[in-house]
C-alpha cells in the first residue's frame, strides 16, 4: 500500500484513536490487562454501552484483544495488541505536549 492509498497518515491515526474515549481506553490499557469494570471505573463519565462500543471498535481495528475466561460469572479481559502497544509513544507525546503547554491552553 502506498502513501497515496491511505491518505493523510495523521487522519488515519485519528480515525483509529479519535473521539472522546478511544485514546483514554488505550491509555488505561498501557500498564496491562484490565477487566471491563476496571476500565469503566477508571474512565469516569463513560457509560457501559459507550465503553463496550469503543472496545468493540478497537478490537475490530486490531488495537485491543478481548479474552473471555470460562468462569461463572464470565471473566472478560482486555489488553493491547502489539499494534495497540505501538500507539504508546503517540499517546505519551500528546500527554507531554499538554503538560508542557498547559498554561497556554484555554481550558476551563
Amino acid at each position: 500500500m502506498s502513501r497515496k492509498d491511505v491518505g493523510c497518515p495523521v487522519e488515519v491515526t485519528l480515525g483509529i484513536i479519535g473521539g472522546r474515549w478511544k485514546a483514554m481506553v488505550i491509555h488505561e490499557l498501557i500498564p496491562g490487562t484490565r477487566r471491563f469494570n476496571e476500565l469503566n471505573r477508571a474512565l469516569r463519565g463513560i457509560s457501559h454501552r459507550t465503553l463496550a462500543q469503543q472496545l468493540r471498535e478497537l478490537e475490530q481495528r486490531g488495537i485491543v484483544t478481548r479474552t473471555v475466561h470460562a468462569e461463572i460469572p464470565p471473566k472478560v479481559e482486555y489488553e493491547l495488541t502489539e499494534l495497540g502497544r505501538s500507539l504508546e509513544p503517540v499517546l505519551m507525546a500528546m500527554h507531554d505536549w499538554a503538560v508542557q503547554h498547559h498554561n497556554e491552553l484555554n481550558e476551563p
